[in-house]
């Protein structure tokens, strides 16, 4: 048997709701105006975030890749320095001129590198250029600031320059000495 003070309680609180307009047919028409406008707006501003950190992404992988490009052009430089050198020193490297910017081109007819002064954008984007030093030795042989100038060293310092999404140029360079190593 039911407890007529607990009917009565429930009894009086629905009646009390009832009583301000809110009944069970009012909350069975769906979503209001406003929590369609609500879920719109929270559904928009994480579309809208979303669109953001993805264009960074994309942003950051493009630079990325040109980074490792302009890494790889930096290595290429310093192997074809050395190709260079290997083909002679006397002919390749002792014409060159101490601190005077020089770029790598291939040699089609000798299937080479070549020093050349020419400009030349690799992909469009890319300036790779080279310097020769002078290099000093002290008294126990070692590579000095100054000292005894070694006719048979040189300092190559390759730099790879390109400009970025922003028109903001970035350049990378590594530096190797290369010597005379056949004594030619």
């Amino acid at each position: 048997m039911r407890n007529p003070k607990k009917t009565k309680i429930l009894n009086f609180k629905f009646n009390a709701f009832s009583n301000f307009g809110f009944s069970a047919s009012n909350f069975q028409g769906g979503f209001g105006l406003v929590e369609v406008l609500v879920g719109s707006s929270i559904i928009a501003a994480v579309l809208i975030s979303l669109l953001g950190v993805a264009g960074n992404f994309i942003r950051v992988s493009h630079a990325t890749v040109r980074t490792t490009q302009g890494v790889y052009l930096l290595e290429e430089g310093v192997e074809a320095s050395r190709l260079i050198r290997d083909g002679g020193w006397t002919a390749n490297i002792v014409p060159l001129s101490v601190g005077a910017t020089y770029r790598f081109a291939w040699d089609t007819s000798t299937d080479t590198w070549v020093p050349t002064t020419t400009i030349h954008y690799i992909d469009g984007m890319f300036d790779r250029t080279f310097t020769l030093s002078d290099v000093y030795r002290n008294a126990d042989d070692d590579i000095a600031g100054s000292g005894t100038l070694d006719p048979n060293t040189r300092l190559v310092t390759v730099t790879v320059s390109w400009r970025g999404p922003s028109e903001a140029t970035t350049s990378k360079s590594i530096s190797t000495y290369i010597t005379n190593f056949f004594l030619d």
